[in-house]
């Protein structure tokens, strides 16, 4: 089998990562290295690291997002003939040695099983799968509903049952494992979202394919997710709704009515998010300048 891994601008977590898969047991693994564009420095650490593990390095010739990212690695594994790929962030850890091999067994017990997630979570001990289905329009406008909503300490509100092995609708896309077959069929990751909105699309191609997706709880890999580092958190928000709206337009089941509701009521929770972090942003900014200015 083998593992992708897709870097931008993320040369150190890549060296953690790859460390971690290369302790993996009872498994022939060969790792991609694909960068998606990243700074010149960084090209130049992730592709001597590359050298350093001996481990194949392919850099995309432009960045068009984290799907078509990843398609760089997947279409070389394709081409190579793997039966199974992992794709994984830069920002996992796998501390269970026989992680990989867990995974792959638990694909093998059922043919029609096409992706595999494990438990995932986080150094504050906050569990990331499996993740609940995406629902139609008439459920849109929960979001009203929270922040009134108190969240148990260890999951998130769209967090389904993490604590025992079984059939589910959804996995997180920082970690997951795929059965080629099923990637070269969908015609690989859809390629028209730049960043977000992987899971659901993945979770509506399986659905509509009548496979399954699995989660595999004994499995546990850390995320060391940081959202200091990710950037304009306004470019990312926009990004977020950019890739709803085509989720909604092309993979949900709703009526035409019923996608119109569930984009107006996206664009609506988008820029109440917008306003509250230019709000925020600005209270910061102000007590700021007191506490620099007393």
């Amino acid at each position: 089998m083998t593992a992708v891994i897709l870097n931008y601008n993320s040369a150190n977590d890549c060296r953690k990562c790859i460390s971690f898969l290369k302790q993996q047991e009872g498994i022939e693994l060969e790792i991609i290295l694909v960068d998606n564009c990243s700074s010149s420095e960084n090209v130049a650490l992730v592709k001597l690291l590359a050298e350093e593990q001996e481990i194949m390095f392919i850099a995309a010739d432009n960045n068009r997002g984290y799907n078509a990212g990843n398609n760089v690695g997947l279409r070389y594994a394709a081409k190579q003939g793997y039966e199974y790929v992992l794709v994984a962030n830069p920002d996992m850890e796998f501390p269970q040695t026989d992680y990989l091999k867990n995974m792959v067994r638990a694909m093998q017990q059922d043919k029609e099983i096409v992706v595999v997630g494990s438990d995932i979570i986080t150094p504050e001990g906050i569990h990331q799968n499996p993740m609940s289905r995406d629902g139609d329009w008439h459920g849109c406008w929960n979001w009203i509903t929270i922040p009134f909503k108190r969240n148990p300490a260890d999951t998130y509100d769209f967090i389904d049952n993490y604590t025992t092995s079984h059939y589910c609708s959804k996995v997180s896309g920082c970690c997951l494992l795929l059965r080629m077959d099923f990637v070269k069929h969908i015609g690989f990751f859809d390629e028209n979202v730049f960043l977000y909105c992987e899971e659901a699309i993945l979770s509506r191609q399986v659905e509509q394919r009548t496979k399954k997706m699995y989660y595999l709880a004994e499995a546990q890999a850390l995320h060391r997710h940081i959202k200091s580092e990710k950037g304009n958190s306004v470019k990312r928000l926009k990004a977020w709704r950019k890739s709803r709206l085509y989720f909604i337009e092309y993979y949900s089941n709703d009526s035409s009515f019923g996608k119109f509701m569930a984009k107006l009521f996206m664009r609506m929770y988008i820029k109440c998010l917008i306003l509250y972090d230019k709000l925020k942003n600005c209270i910061n900014g102000r007590m700021f300048s007191f506490l620099f200015s007393s």
